[in-house]
């Protein structure tokens, strides 16, 4: 029985090279927060829907342990309702004669989150 050899012994990666994969890493997890933050909301949205934004932000934190920014998840909201993969629904809140506007996947969106569900490793 032949033995494999073993392996070569690994150099240290220097400092300009630690720097570089730090850059990679943090461009990396860029994106895919992004995208990561646009399926959990989806999920969310068909899970819980039609929800107002302020249930959303809890079961996002709760989903990821990431926390969104009111900013952040109304852009986001906003980019989804815009593109039809959300729709908004003005409600009126009890006691305040206040409107909210609660969140709903459309039929793109549920044609959506299940293509991006189908290409999921």
């Amino acid at each position: 029985m032949t033995e494999k050899p073993a392996p070569a012994p690994q150099a240290s990666p220097s400092p300009e090279d630690v720097e570089w994969a730090d850059e990679l890493a943090r461009s990396w997890v860029e994106v895919y927060k992004k995208s990561a933050t646009t399926l959990t909301l989806l999920r969310i949205i068909r899970d819980h829907g039609p929800i107002p934004a302020a249930d959303i932000a809890p079961r996002f934190a709760t989903a990821t342990g990431w926390t969104i920014t009111d900013r952040g998840l109304y852009r986001t909201l906003r980019r989804l309702a815009d593109s039809g993969v959300l729709s908004l629904e003005k409600v009126d809140v009890a006691r305040t004669g206040a409107k909210r506007q609660d969140f709903a996947l459309t039929p793109v969106g549920r044609e959506y989150l299940g293509r991006i569900e189908g290409e999921l490793v």
